[in-house]
This record gives C-alpha cells, sequence and structure tokens, in this order.
C-alpha cells in the first residue's frame, strides 16, 4: 500500500495540468511594463496556485482580441476603457466589465516646457496632434469640459518627428510610454499633463469577460481576479524581474529601461493604485464613478442622454474585497527595512 501512495503521489505530480481549468487572456497591446501584474501572476504561479492554467494572447495593430472574446475564443479581454464598456451594451455584445486594473488613465498630453505650454489652461489655444480614436474620444471630451476645439487638432500618425520639431505643438500620449523617448530626444524632460488629473475619470487596462462564463463559473472568475490583483501587487511592491522576463520573452523589443520607466510612472502617478484601491484592493470598480464618466460622454456628445444603461455593463462582485492590500503592506514593511 505504501508503495502505490507513493505511485500515485508521483503520477499526480508529474501531471500538474490535472483538474486545471486552462484560460486565455487576450491584451489590448504587445507585451509591457502596463501588463506586468498578470505576467508577475504567470510567472510566479499565482494563477497555478488557484488551479489555472493561463495563457496570455497578445494584442497588436492587427489583432482583434475583442471579437475573439465576442465569439469564446478567449475568456477574458484586457478592454481600454469605460467606452468600449458603454459601446458594448450599445451594441447588445454578450460582455462584462469585472475589473479596472487602472484606476487612472494614461493617456496625457506632452508639451514643451517654456514654450507657452506651461499651464493646463495653454493647452486650449495650441496646436494638437491627437489620432482617430482619441480625437473621437477624450478630445471630445477636451471640446466640452475644458474649451478645446476642433480647429486645434491635428492629425497624429504616431510618430514624434512633428512634435519634436513644433515648440508650440502638444502632442497626445500614454505618460508610462512616450515621455521617456521624447525626452532622450529632447534632452530634457517634457511637460506631461495626465489627463485623469482634469477630470477624465474613465477607468483603464480593465478585464471583461462573457457574461455566460460570469454565471456557469464564477468560481473561476473569482480565481483569476483575485490572481491577477495579486500579480499586480507583487509587480509593483516586489520584484518584478520574473515578469519582466516573461515580458521580453514575449516583445523582444521591449527594453529593460522602458520597463523600469513605466513602472515607476505607475507608482508614482497612482496609476494602478490609488484612491479607492487603497482599502478595496486593485482593480476595484464604483457604480457611482461609472454613472458619473457616462455623464461626461453624454456631454461630450458620445451618447444621446439614456441611450445606455452602464449598469448593464458591469459586475462589481469580483472586485472591491481588499484583496493584496494585507500582502502590499508586508512588501511595504520588507522593501523599508531593507533600506
Amino acid at each position: 500500500m505504501p508503495r502505490l501512495l507513493s505511485f500515485i503521489a508521483l503520477l499526480i505530480a508529474s501531471h500538474p495540468a490535472l483538474g486545471v481549468d486552462r484560460v486565455t487572456f487576450a491584451t489590448n497591446w504587445k507585451a509591457q511594463a502596463e501588463h506586468g501584474g498578470f505576467y508577475q501572476a504567470v510567472a510566479e504561479g499565482i494563477y497555478a496556485e488557484r488551479g489555472l492554467d493561463v495563457r496570455i494572447l497578445q494584442g497588436g495593430p492587427l489583432v482583434n482580441n475583442r471579437a475573439q472574446l465576442v465569439v469564446g475564443r478567449v475568456d477574458f479581454l484586457m478592454a481600454s476603457n469605460l467606452i468600449q464598456t458603454f459601446d458594448g451594451v450599445r451594441q447588445g455584445l454578450p460582455t462584462v466589465t469585472i475589473a479596472g486594473f487602472f484606476q487612472r488613465d494614461a493617456h496625457c498630453l506632452i508639451a514643451h516646457p517654456g514654450q507657452g505650454n506651461d499651464r493646463w489652461e495653454d493647452l486650449a489655444k495650441a496646436p494638437i496632434l491627437v489620432g482617430n480614436a482619441g480625437r473621437q474620444t477624450y478630445f471630445r471630451w477636451l471640446t466640452s469640459a475644458h474649451g478645446f476645439s476642433e480647429s486645434q487638432a491635428r492629425t497624429y500618425t504616431f510618430n514624434s518627428a512633428p512634435f519634436l520639431v513644433n515648440k508650440r505643438a502638444v502632442q497626445q500620449g500614454y505618460a508610462t510610454a512616450e515621455p521617456l523617448a521624447i525626452a532622450k530626444a529632447l534632452g530634457h524632460e517634457p511637460r506631461v499633463y495626465l489627463l485623469a488629473d482634469y477630470g477624465w475619470s474613465t477607468y483603464s487596462t480593465m478585464l471583461e469577460t462573457r457574461r455566460d462564463l460570469v454565471e456557469s463559473s464564477p468560481d473561476l472568475v473569482q480565481r483569476f481576479v483575485d490572481a491577477s490583483i495579486l500579480g499586480w501587487v507583487r509587480y509593483l511592491y516586489g520584484d518584478p524581474e520574473a515578469a519582466d522576463r516573461l515580458i521580453k520573452r514575449d516583445n523582444p523589443s521591449m527594453s529593460d529601461e522602458q520597463l523600469a520607466y513605466s513602472r515607476r510612472q505607475m507608482l508614482e502617478r497612482g496609476i494602478v493604485d490609488s484612491g479607492e484601491t487603497l482599502t478595496a484592493g486593485i482593480g476595484a470598480l464604483s457604480e457611482e464613478r461609472i454613472a458619473d464618466f457616462l455623464q461626461k460622454m453624454v456631454a461630450a456628445g458620445l451618447y444621446e442622454p439614456g441611450q445606455i444603461d452602464a449598469s448593464q455593463g458591469y459586475d462589481c462582485r469580483f472586485v472591491n474585497q481588499g484583496v493584496g492590500v494585507a500582502e502590499k503592506r508586508v512588501l511595504l514593511e520588507a522593501s523599508a527595512a531593507v533600506r
């Protein structure tokens, strides 16, 4: 009998996938520090500890992972912001937002210092290089809430050369990414205006899934959300090296310098962990905040009054439980003790 038990134990150990739920998580872009918490959960076995075998499927310029979610080819999707949630409701898609991993959207406006754009109010008079997606979303909010005008908009082709040449120009960007390359090109730091500091209150890097998965497998959904939260806690407040290795494996063009810069910006600007997350845990969602942002988008002309029932687009039951708050405290205390 002891030999039989030993054989069974050996068999189980050699087949760790037995009884494991296989999950595909699709991101909205190529691997980067902004995805670090999810990679940390893979690298440190946090998903595996909760019975999940998670495959991360990268996004990119020619990849439509949202369609893959809708048809059931992926289980979870990294969504950009609440506008996608509202659009999903408008289109009748079977999707639901279940977490907001970026409490503060990292979209920003970048300006040359000392060239007449050193105050937020100055930007309403400057030429703004903005892409089509931004022009149809946050730029419309800038016109309705901050006095910007359509005449300011210039086409942005995701090439910073026009901005670097024109010292009066302002360029759209992502606070955790473009400012690093721009600072190198300029030889000094640019002015970075985070839209979240001026009322752009959407969540970002949100987690979406399908309603049928929420209804049929709420335990699986909860395990994935909890493990992802802990992954972010450890990526931000622990050692990110294991996650960064996986990120560079998936995206070889990603440099250590960019990874370190992006992580530092997420920490310093409270992109992931600030406000409600300090007590409710990373990924927190607020019904009041979602409703407020919808009203801002109605005022900006993205939707008609009463057109969207925002409550149909999200489910808060998997967050706001304080997951990871205690572990963050332990990691911070350990870090302080080392210093």
